[in-house]
């Protein structure tokens, strides 16, 4: 009986905490705001498409060096996770990276971003904030 009642409490916090974030609340809310973490960047996400006006060929010619220097930014840990776009027009990257002011180091320094072919969104990312309601106030030890 108090595992699940602990169980919903649980739930509820979450429930409430994911509702913020997609509210948007925890930036309009000075109350929120005391009891939550502040947002660490954790990682970056790119997402790359090519330019308008770039043709197909321009783009493969430069391919096999991408790939290369792609994988080994994989392979040093630079790269947690990559995707292709469901659309089909580029990748998602998940960098390891702290800021976007180094993702984009990163990007710039590969051979695509040389050759000034492809756009980057940058999103950084980190841990979900309103998690942090859970920890402001930690159920009592029985």
């Amino acid at each position: 009986m108090i595992a699940e009642k602990r169980t919903a409490n649980l739930l509820r916090h979450v429930v409430f905490a994911l509702a913020l974030t997609l509210m948007g609340a925890t930036s309009t809310t000075s109350a929120v705001k005391a009891q939550t973490f502040s947002p660490t960047a954790t990682g970056v996400i790119v997402i790359l498409g090519v330019k308008a006006g770039v043709a197909r060929e321009q783009v493969m010619a430069v391919m096999p060096a991408e790939i290369r220097a792609t994988v080994q930014l994989y392979l040093s840990g630079k790269i947690r996770q990559w995707y292709s776009r469901g659309d089909g027009r580029g990748v998602v990257l998940l960098l390891d990276t702290k800021d976007v002011a180094e993702a984009q180091t990163i990007m710039e320094g590969l051979p695509l971003g040389k050759a000034n072919l492809m756009d980057h969104e940058y999103i950084a990312v980190g841990p979900l904030v309103p998690l942090g309601l859970l920890m402001a106030n930690p159920a009592p030890a029985q």
